[in-house]
């Protein structure tokens, strides 16, 4: 009984803070229990991935670079199936949603992909350093205005949002504070590189050769007031002052907790972990320690409470199915532009699966980012669930059943593992139904001919039961 408790404890860490519990990844994040497991996912960010994307796989066949966003898009959807660093990408993930910058405006995805691997990169160092990499991020920059933001002409825009959204939230602080700020940001603007020459840009998508520039030019020098301290301050100190705030630490625990524990968290739960969180000089990693190991994040009480977003609703269950694992074989020997486009071929089926669930990434509605929990279920968004676990096995993914799965054919062996892989328990009648499906769609022996056909409907009946849901 012990041992089976440490074993779901791991599929609940794995599903919150990594890609999904796949088999190969609880067995190998999970040796020595679950303490163990904390240990080995904290410290995958510094595990060597399978290839790289490179700048390569922005191009088209004619060699030059595509601004429009959809290449960028095709890797970094690609780069999230084939990764071994899960916890990195579930962060940039939680942070891009934080920090929610959309390619609507920051067109060129070169930059859009940098920020998204700045995310990625920084996201489980310290909070300060994340938020000042990110305030001086050209896609940060242009999005949020503040290439505009210049000495006797404040623009508020980011002061704004990086106290409401990043920081501190909504009312808790005053507009003379975000007039004070949006003066220390004056200068804050990015430049692009001409060979040796690197020019201040105005109203200008910043490109992949852009880079972040103070242009003591327009920066206003003079004594700001900012939460009743007085200063000639520049962006780096409100950064500083912001970080220092016990609001922050609180607001950005909260948020994480929402995410990733539970929705509705009693304050003193907050208070306890935002105080370490102070302690440990805004350590994101160390939060996530505490938080994986506390009782509270252990307990029954949160495990599949949370709905998955389509996010976590798609990734997970390609990763699974062993997607990641046959776009990384190709990668590691692809050379030319055919090849690159084929490691990319699923991340179109990513990408409009996770948009016609109401999340496609590199494009958060708005400066807030994406609504939550219950918003990702309508009747529209379950019909787009259902649809995709019949369409990771069709237009998706034709050939992806591996001998393992089919076994020896027999229907209920192939249903008992597919609710294996896909890390799920339902009750003995839904069991009943998918069995029902498996049978109608084979024949009675499920073989490498109609495997694909069986599964798909098989999955697709998973997709649509409220147990599949939530993780």
């Amino acid at each position: 009984m012990q041992e089976s408790t440490e074993i779901e404890k791991i599929h609940h860490l794995l599903r919150r803070f990594g890609l999904g519990a796949s088999e190969s990844e609880v067995e190998f994040y999970g040796r020595g229990g679950y303490s163990k497991a904390v240990d080995r996912l904290l410290a995958s960010d510094g595990h060597e991935e399978p290839f790289e994307l490179t700048d390569e796989y922005l191009k088209n066949n004619d060699g030059q670079v595509v601004a429009n966003p959809r290449f960028a898009q095709a890797v970094w959807y690609t780069e999230q199936l084939v990764t071994n660093r899960p916890l990195s990408y579930k962060m940039a993930m939680f942070w891009h949603d934080h920090f929610a910058t959309s390619a609507q405006k920051v067109s060129n995805g070169p930059t859009m992909l940098r920020h998204m691997r700045l995310l990625r990169d920084r996201g489980l160092g310290h909070f300060r350093e994340l938020l000042l990499e990110v305030s001086r991020d050209p896609a940060m920059l242009y999005w949020l205005d503040n290439e505009n933001n210049v000495k006797g002409k404040p623009n508020e825009n980011f002061a704004r949002e990086v106290m409401e959204l990043f920081t501190l939230g909504e009312g808790n602080y005053s507009e003379k504070d975000i007039q004070e700020a949006a003066r220390c940001f004056t200068g804050w603007t990015y430049g692009i590189r001409r060979g040796n020459r690197l020019n201040v840009a105005r109203n200008q998508v910043p490109n992949v050769n852009s880079e972040f520039v103070f242009d003591i030019k327009t920066h206003d020098e003079g004594s700001k007031s900012v939460f009743g301290n007085s200063g000639e301050w520049m962006g780096e100190d409100i950064v500083g002052i912001l970080c220092g705030n016990p609001r922050t630490s609180y607001y950005v625990t909260e948020k994480i907790w929402k995410w990733f524990v539970e929705p509705n968290p009693k304050k003193a739960t907050i208070d306890r972990f935002a105080e370490t969180f102070r302690k440990n000089n805004l350590n994101i990693k160390e939060l996530l320690r505490v938080i994986m190991l506390s009782p509270e994040f252990q307990s029954d009480s949160v495990r599949r409470v949370v709905i998955k977003n389509p996010f976590d609703f798609c990734l997970p269950m390609a990763r699974q199915m062993g997607f990641g694992a046959r776009m990384a074989e190709i990668g590691k020997t692809a050379t030319d532009y055919q090849q690159r486009r084929q490691v990319l071929q699923f991340a179109g089926l990513m990408k409009q699966s996770t948009t016609n669930m109401g999340m496609e990434l590199m494009y958060p509605p708005d400066v807030a980012g994406w609504e939550s929990y219950t918003a990702w279920i309508t009747t529209s968004t379950m019909v787009e669930r259902i649809s995709f676990g019949e369409d990771l096995f069709g237009r998706g993914g034709r050939g992806a059943v591996s001998s393992d799965l089919i076994g020896s054919g027999v229907p209920a062996e192939v249903v008992d593992r597919l609710l294996s892989v896909f890390d799920v328990s339902v009750s003995a009648d839904k069991r009943k139904n998918l069995l029902d499906a498996a049978v109608k769609s084979s024949g009675g022996k499920v073989t490498a001919r109609n495997a694909n056909v069986v599964c798909g409907a098989v999955t697709k009946l998973l997709c649509a039961t409220p147990e599949f849901q939530f993780m």
